[in-house]
């Protein structure tokens, strides 16, 4: 007997389908924040990015990981990261899609949003090459300080072409940039950096310094420049270095390793030194925190909506799974459970979409009052809730392939690679105590319990639960006295603004089941603990990718 068995009972994997078309939620967000955005360009976006082709180029560039050279052959030194071909064509296709840059340009309607939408989607594809994407997106807000580097650097910033070569930006359609702030030493306390800039003369670009120092998270290295943090006569210092100097020599950064990570594996994440590494400063001296930190705004923007885009990629799997898989006489998806468990998720993905969806329309509304309190609150609490919430929401996702998706291997091997890169974008650009403590600080700033009560009060009446905690949080605000509480706060703000964007954007089975178990106490302590009462059928109906 040759044949031993017959394969079956293993579903299809989900691929070559429309990721933008098939997700209701994200279009009803868009809907909402954006009424006018032409989305033309994210059903073109969402059919690339969901062929088997393009995830067969995600699947490539994460096994066959970047590769560092620190010299050529000769023994000169070169410090490059070379990359699988696959690599450079998610590059291509993110940059082409105007992930990067673009919004700046200002040249269509709701422009952030548009890119937020489009960011997520890419993420359901592969998150982790999206780090100098991002990092090209954030950079300009802090750039324009230096008016001469802006005037060169910022039309290549919002350029549709991408080329990875290292040579100078004057040779180049398009380019990326990264930034360097943490070192050994100091983590997220950045004042404690000892990289140090001294004053070099003054060029067309202003003011150079030579950077002698370190970085310890230094990520993609192949970047065209970086915004970098050092300690000036004035104090810690904000300034721009490029790899390739405007002579077009290669500049004095040395790479000394790229980490091991977790996850994240496309991307290069490294360790570097600057041996008086020519930068120009971006600023004032001694205004390096607030100066970057207008970077690190944007980046964790999109901290929440990479978050939100892997968690709508597990639940894809997962209902994929369980709508083809048999058990016990029936389809996983009509087993009472399974049902419970996908309902659950499938109600924090929305949840977290609508609250990513909304803080990206506060950035295209940068000139109005109550969107700029907006932007400064919920951009800490977006990233704080919806990141803390990604490992647990993976891990229970993954649970519904049982061992299929902890193989890395195949269609289904994808959970396991969303698995891994969950927990990044928690700790990337600071985190949980960082973003909320960062909350209490924006609390201090404008009429922040207006702006909240103004932000909930459409919700009004919709539900019990919800109407309870926006009475109690203007009290809580002003009553906050200790960083003990700050988590706690975060989190209740989240699940208001959640709950209150849900209300006016989804259908009343999914509003009534989130309040009722984020707000109401009708949950447990896991997934799949939703009340008896709940429309699991509706509420899976809506996020099923198919």
């Amino acid at each position: 007997m040759e044949t031993t068995h017959e394969v079956f009972n293993q579903p299809a994997p989900l691929a070559d389908y429309n990721l933008f078309e098939t997700n209701r939620p994200l279009r009803d967000a868009l809907k909402f924040n954006a009424p006018q955005l032409q989305v033309a360009p994210l059903q073109e976006l969402g059919v690339t990015i969901g062929s088997a082709e393009m995830q067969t180029h995600a699947r490539l560039a994460n096994i066959h990981t970047p590769e560092l050279h620190t010299h050529d052959r000769f023994g000169r030194r070169i410090d490059e990261v070379e990359f699988h071909p696959s690599y450079h064509v998610l590059m291509s296709a993110a940059v082409g899609a105007g992930l990067h840059g673009t919004p700046w340009a200002g040249t269509s309607a709701s422009p952030h949003v548009l890119r937020a939408a489009g960011f997520m989607l890419f993420t359901e594809l592969e998150p982790s090459m999206l780090c100098p994407i991002s990092m090209s997106y954030a950079v300009t807000p802090a750039l324009r300080s230096n008016a001469a580097v802006y005037a060169d650097w910022g039309p290549k910033l919002t350029s549709l072409w991408y080329d990875p070569a290292l040579k100078s930006f004057k040779d180049k359609p398009g380019v990326t940039m990264g930034m360097g702030m943490t070192e050994k030493q100091g983590g997220s306390d950045v004042r404690a950096n000892t990289t140090q800039a001294v004053r070099d003369g003054s060029d067309a670009w202003g003011e150079r310094y030579a950077i002698t120092g370190h970085k310890w998270f230094f990520s993609a290295p192949m970047c065209d420049a970086f915004l970098v943090l050092a300690q000036a006569a004035a104090g810690l210092s904000c300034f721009f270095l490029p790899r390739v100097l405007p002579d077009g020599t290669r500049n004095a950064i040395h790479i000394q390793r790229l980490k091991d990570k977790l996850g994240n594996k496309a991307n290069a994440s490294s360790e570097v030194e600057f041996h008086g590494a020519s930068a120009w400063l971006v600023g004032e001296e001694g205004r390096g925190i607030p100066q970057i930190l207008e970077m690190g705004t944007m980046t964790r923007l999109d901290c929440a909506l990479g978050t939100s885009g892997l968690m709508r990629q597990a639940l894809s799997i997962a209902i994929n799974h369980a709508s083809q898989r048999n058990a016990f006489g029936k389809p996983l998806i009509e087993q009472p459970l399974m049902k419970n468990v996908l309902a659950d998720l499938a109600l924090e993905s929305e949840a977290s979409t609508a609250l990513a969806i909304r803080l990206a329309r506060a950035f295209d509304h940068p000139d109005d009052e109550h969107e700029r309190l907006m932007a400064r609150l919920l951009t800490p609490v977006a990233k704080f809730w919806i990141c803390k919430r990604g490992s647990h929401f993976a891990q229970e996702a993954m649970e519904c392939l049982g061992g299929n998706g902890y193989v890395e291997e195949g269609g289904e091997g994808i959970m396991a690679r969303v698995y891994r890169e969950m927990p990044l974008n928690s700790i990337w650009e600071g985190a949980g105590n960082i973003m909320a403590l960062d909350l209490l600080r924006g609390l201090r700033k404008g009429d922040a319990v207006a702006a909240l009560t103004k932000e909930l009060a459409p919700a009004r009446g919709q539900h019990a639960a919800l109407d309870r905690l926006a009475d109690a949080l203007p009290a809580r605000i002003e009553a906050v006295a200790s960083e003990v509480e700050a988590r706690r706060l975060a989190q209740d703000v989240a699940l208001a603004v959640q709950s209150s964007l849900l209300a006016q954007t989804a259908p009343p089975a999914v509003v009534g089941a989130f309040c009722a178990s984020r707000l109401g106490g009708d949950w447990g302590n896991a997934f799949g603990t939703l009340g008896a009462g709940t429309d699991f059928d509706s509420i899976i109906q809506r996020a099923s990718p198919r």
